[in-house]
Order: structure tokens, then sequence, then C-alpha cells
């Protein structure tokens, strides 16, 4: 038989290894850190120059980075911040190496989400985030998933669930009631309406008075910050159904909606989510704080049985809000029925070579038509490694490996992040200005 007592003893024994696995993974402090960037690297899959062109810039410009030579050899290598630096200074064939980014509008919002689990969202949403980076934009991660692989992978362990996005919906709970009590004392009528009652227990945790940066935190990658998670944060789906009952009227599914619309405009370039494979109070905060949708799924027939379900159960989520909640949203800036930018669907485990796998991609685009990304992310022995060490194929060093093999996994993340890239651009342009 066993209690909640045994449950635990099981998970400080696996809190034990935990501790092992990242000093194997990580620094010797169970640091995360990140390594530097060969100049081929640099040059041929960042910048998409000739190495010797890129050689030549370097021997005419003194006051370009320089990176660090190996020991033995003549390859130098960059670390993000130099490449960055060359990127704001280096014009080839006069054009600039900034990442395009329509002007005047905030960051935009994608959502990496599915019921599937194993569908490859976390892993998504690493590699989109990584190669966002790479590329030069600036990129703040959210991690809605309790089980925050996403928040592991980018080096968060200890994290306490005040700084989670429990903690924003509870901030965001004190701070709607408080403005909700607020209107009813000076209600048009002039008579005081009555007050709703948030429990002192709530109220003394003190996350009402917690900032937006707050919840930031800072990765390895020097332009990837991130709100992460932690396995505490899973009783947030309790705790709001609790809160939803103390105020009946409070918004829940805009809290993190809000909460971004606080972060300046130009702070970021783009925000990833990372969702949990279910729809509860997590993922619609998730859903519908994101412009665009990215549907992973797993080259299977049951991935594709549980595609179609969590966009249908979406569906029906996201009608009952509208209805509900009627077509203004309040003290926010997003509207009702929420609207998305676009939706795409991108496979991932993907092996060219199965006659099943590329059936179900068929039978993918016979639904889905162009809302399905063209290149799947293949399943390759690199892949599964970065996996195992919670490390993306960027972040892995292609000496550690074959770099065939390690830059066949490159290429099929690049060309999903191409894709991906290309879908943000064209949605980006529809946002208003002043969102």
């Amino acid at each position: 038989m066993f209690t909640h007592q045994d449950l635990a003893n099981l998970q400080a024994q696996s809190l034990k290894m935990q501790s092992w696995i990242r000093r194997q993974t990580f620094s010797p402090e169970m640091e995360k850190t990140l390594r530097r960037f060969s100049s081929w690297e640099v040059s041929e899959l960042i910048f998409g120059i000739n190495q010797s062109t890129f050689r030549g810039r370097l021997a005419a410009e003194p006051d370009l980075p320089h990176g660090e030579v190996e020991e033995e050899g003549r390859q130098r290598w960059f670390s993000l911040d130099e490449i960055n630096e060359l990127r704001r200074k280096m014009k080839i064939n006069r054009k600039s190496l900034m990442p395009p980014r329509p002007a005047g509008k905030r960051a935009f919002r994608a959502a990496v989400a599915n019921f599937k689990g194993g569908a490859g969202k976390s892993t998504v949403a690493l590699h989109l985030a990584h190669a966002a980076a790479l590329d030069g934009y600036r990129i703040l991660v959210v991690d809605f998933d309790p089980q925050a692989t996403l928040s592991h992978s980018m080096g968060l362990n200890d994290v306490s669930e005040d700084h989670t996005v429990w903690g924003i919906m509870a901030r965001d709970l004190l701070r709607e009631t408080d403005r909700m009590n607020a209107a009813s004392v000076g209600a048009a009528s002039g008579t005081a309406l009555p007050q709703r009652q948030i429990p002192a227990s709530i109220r003394d945790m003190g996350l009402g008075d917690l900032r937006v940066a707050d919840f930031i935190k800072p990765t390895a990658w020097s332009t990837i910050d991130i709100i992460p998670s932690c396995a505490n944060a899973a009783f947030v789906e309790f705790a709001s159904a609790q809160y939803r009952h103390l105020n009946p009227e409070w918004t829940f599914f805009g809290a993190v909606s809000r909460y971004l619309d606080a972060i300046p405009d130009d702070a970021y370039d783009l925000i990833l989510f990372d969702c949990p494979p279910a729809i509860g109070y997590q993922s619609m905060n998730a859903v519908f704080a994101a412009d665009m949708l990215y549907i992973p799924s797993g080259p299977g027939y049951w991935e594709y049985d549980s595609t179609t379900s969590f966009i249908g159960q979406l569906s029906e989520a996201l009608e009952d809000l509208a209805h509900g909640y009627g077509t203004t949203f309040p003290a926010g800036k997003v509207s009702l029925p929420k609207v998305f930018t676009d939706v795409r669907f991108l496979m991932t485990r993907y092996e060219p070579g199965n006659d099943l796998h590329r059936a179900m991609f068929e039978a993918f685009r016979k639904v889905f038509g162009d809302h399905v990304a063209e290149h799947p992310i293949e399943m390759t022995r690199a892949v599964e490694q970065s996996g195992r060490f919670l490390s993306s194929v960027y972040e892995i060093d292609y000496r550690d490996m074959t770099r065939e093999t390690w830059r066949r996994a490159r290429a099929s993340f690049d060309r999903a992040y191409g894709e991906f890239k290309g879908s943000v651009l064209a949605a980006w342009d529809q946002l208003e200005a002043d969102e």
C-alpha cells in the first residue's frame, strides 16, 4: 500500500538523481553555460556568408569582435554577445544582418500547444527559441507546463511556485478584484455595490506587490529570458478553481495576457509559450494570450487523433468564453471572440524512410492544407541526444559527434525555424500597431 508519504519519499530519491544528472550535464557549479560558436558556424550557418569573406572582414576591421582562437589551429570561437555585436556592426553587400521586425509593434506571441504528451512541444519551443536567438531576436519564453521540461532545459531548477504562471494568475486575481471593488464604490448610481472579498491567506502571500520583472529570469543565452515553471505549480488548476469561486467575475483566462501587456513593446521581439498537454486554466491563458498557435504532432495515427481532439475541444472552450463574457474583454487589450493571426501544424519525430510517417504526413496535408509546415522535424541521433542532455542541437558542440550527424539535425531545425519565422513575420504585420 502506498500513501502520500511513500510518494514523497520516492520524489526525494528522484531529486537526488536529478542533482547528479545536473552535475553531469551542466558545469561543476550545476549552472548551465552556453558554448562558443566557431567562425564556420557564425559565417555559414548563422550569417549565411562565405567563411573566407568573414575572415577577410575580421582582418580588415580591427574594431570588430575577433573571438577566441583555439589552442591548436586557427579556428576562432565567438560568444553569443560577440555574434550580436558583429551583427550590429557588419553589413554584407550593404545589407544589414539584423533580423526584420515590424516597426512600432509589440513582441509577437506564439503558443506551442497540443493535448498529446510526447508530441515534442518542449523540444520545439526550445529549438525555436535558440534558433531565433542565433538569428538576432530577443526572446521571452513562458513555461506553462508544471513538468517544467523547458525550464530545466534552460538551466532553471530551483524555482518558487510564486514566480511561475500560477503567481501571475494569483497576482492578477488580487489586482482585478481591487479594480472591480474600486469601480463598485464609484458606481454611477452613487450606491456602493457589495465588495468582493479575498481571504487574508491569499493577500498575505504578497503576490499582489510583485513587479512584472520579478517573474522573469535570465538564462545561459543572453538574449533569452524565461518565466519558468516547477512541479509545485501543478496545483494551479485547483487554486484557480477556488479563485474563480471567490470572484466569479474574474476573467481568469486573461491573466497572462494582462501581465504581458505591461511589458514594454520593445523589450522583446518574440514571446514563446510552452503549453501543458491538457486544456486547463494555464493552457487557456496561453492560447488566449497567443497571436499564433503552433501545433506539433508526432507521425502516428493516435497523434493525429489527439491533435484533432485538441483543436475541437479548444474551439469549444474558446466559444464558451466568448458567450460567457460577451464581445469585449474587461481591462485588457484582447477582444472576444479570440482571434489568431495564424494556426500552423508541425510534424515531429519524422523518419523520411518510414512509409507510415510519409502517409501520415500526407494525411495531415490533405486535411489541414497549407497550415501544415512543409518541413517536418526529422528524428536523428543528434535529436535524441539533445533530449537526453537537456540541450538543443544548437547547444551541442559538433565536435562531440560526427559533423554530418550534427549538421543533419541542425538542418532539420533550421528549415523548421525558417518556416516558423516566415509565418511569424507574415502574421506580425497583421497586428495593430497600438496593441
